[in-house]
C-alpha cells in the first residue's frame, strides 16, 4: 500500500475534481452517463454476438445472437435519442431502488442477526429515494443521473483520499 499511496491520493483528488465538474453541469453529466451506458450496450452486444458464433455446438447460439442484436439495437437507440434513454434509465433506477429496498426490508425483518437495524434503515432509504425519483419523473430525467454520477465520483474520491492519506510513509522518506 505504501508504494500506491501517491496513486491513491492522486486518483482520489482527480475523482473529487471530476465529481465537482459533473455537479457543475448535471445535464451534461446525465447525457455523458447515458452515452456511457449506450456504449457499454454496444460493446456487450458485439461480445454476445461473437459468443453466439462460438456456442453453435451448444444449441443456444440463436438465443445469444438474438440477445446480442437486442443489445446492439438498444445501444443505437441510446445514441439516437439520449434524452429518452435517460428517462428510461431514470425510471429503471427508481424501480430498482424500490425493489432493492423492499428486499432489504424483507431480509432484515426475517433475519435474526445483530445489526439488522442498519439493513432496515438502508431499505427505507432506498425506498425513499425510489419514491422521490419516481414522483419527479420524467422532469428529473434531465439531472438525476448526473447528480448520482457526481455524488458517486466525489464519494469514491474522498474514500481514496482517506485511504491514501492514512497510509504511513516509511521512515527516512
Amino acid at each position: 500500500m505504501r508504494a500506491a499511496r501517491g496513486w491513491l491520493v492522486a486518483l482520489g483528488a482527480a475523482l473529487v475534481l471530476l465529481g465537482l465538474c459533473a455537479s457543475a453541469n448535471l445535464f451534461l453529466a446525465t447525457v455523458a452517463t447515458t452515452y456511457y451506458v449506450g456504449a457499454m450496450m454496444l460493446v456487450g452486444g458485439v461480445f454476445q454476438i461473437l459468443h453466439a458464433f462460438g456456442t453453435r455446438k451448444w444449441g443456444s447460439a440463436g438465443l445469444w445472437l438474438l440477445s446480442g442484436v437486442l443489445y446492439l439495437l438498444a445501444g443505437f437507440a441510446v445514441f439516437s435519442d439520449p434524452l429518452f434513454a435517460a428517462a428510461v434509465l431514470t425510471l429503471f433506477l427508481a424501480v430498482s431502488l424500490g425493489f432493492s429496498g423492499l428486499l432489504r426490508l424483507w431480509v432484515a425483518i426475517g433475519a435474526g442477526v445483530a445489526g439488522r437495524g442498519w439493513m432496515v434503515v438502508s431499505g427505507i432509504a432506498s425506498i425513499a429515494a425510489a419514491v422521490i425519483i419516481g414522483l419527479e419523473w420524467p422532469v428529473n430525467t434531465l439531472w438525476i443521473l448526473g447528480l448520482i454520477l457526481a455524488v458517486d465520483l466525489i464519494f469514491q474520491g474522498v474514500a481514496l483520499l482517506a485511504v491514501g492519506l492514512s497510509v504511513k510513509t516509511p521512515r527516512g522518506i
